[in-house]
């Protein structure tokens, strides 16, 4: 794992997101906690569960992930990363830590080695996609959770039983051009009047997430605008 200073991650622009997980969801995250072996499972039980997670790992096979590329300074630490910053890294892999958000960690939680994510620049003066990168490691305990010192430590998250994962990421590529989130946004309204692979784009429709999962539909149309003119 690269070194933790120079790994800050898209968890910085999640102070920014609102945590609008329901109370219900909530009763569901300490469910699922519950796994570590706190509370015995019968072995149907257990496969229900094992299903239920593998079923879920087949939604999605691309990502949008956000970070803050521009400097902000939270609790004495500086807490940009943009794509450059993650070019930068020893081998050009980072851990993308600090998600707080229950369906950004979810969704992090069921990203496999190998698949594509958008690198999204959000928090700053131009939002919008940057580059390419990919998954090289799935998720595992978000060491910041337990660092009093970082921005993004939770007192309620026990070495035992925590709370918060994260996953490691390699850098790709960049994009042929910076694609804006105002050019997205033209082609989402455009996509829900007339249909479109953007109509539900969750970059729009869950705006305040993080991590978000995009449609091979989505992916491959987003990724087709680096070779068009912007509009």
């Amino acid at each position: 794992m690269p070194p933790k200073k120079t790994t800050r991650s898209s968890a910085k622009s999640n102070k920014h997101e609102a945590e609008d997980v329901n109370a219900q969801q909530n009763v569901n995250e300490e469910s699922d906690d519950s796994r570590t072996g706190k509370r015995k499972r019968s072995a149907a039980v257990k496969l229900d569960v094992k299903k239920n997670k593998s079923d879920q790992t087949t939604k999605a096979s691309y990502w949008l992930m956000k970070s803050e590329p521009e400097s902000r300074i939270e609790n004495g630490l500086d807490v940009k990363f943009g794509v450059e910053d993650l070019k930068a890294l020893p081998n050009q892999t980072g851990c993308w830590d600090g998600v707080r958000n229950y369906q950004a960690r979810n969704f992090m939680r069921d990203m496999k080695v190998g698949q594509k994510a958008f690198f999204y620049h959000s928090n700053c003066k131009e939002p919008g996609i940057a580059g390419l990168m990919k998954i090289v490691k799935e998720d595992y305990v978000d060491h910041t959770q337990f660092d009093k010192k970082d921005p993004h430590y939770d007192p309620s998250s026990k070495p035992d039983n925590p709370k918060w994962s994260m996953v490691d990421v390699q850098f790709e590529r960049m994009t042929k051009r910076f694609i804006p989130l105002s050019e997205l946004k033209k082609y989402h309204l455009q996509h829900k009047v007339k249909g479109g692979p953007l109509k539900d784009l969750a970059l729009f429709t869950k705006a305040r997430l993080s991590v978000q999962p995009l449609t091979e539909e989505e992916f491959d149309f987003v990724l087709s605008l680096e070779n068009a003119d912007s509009v």
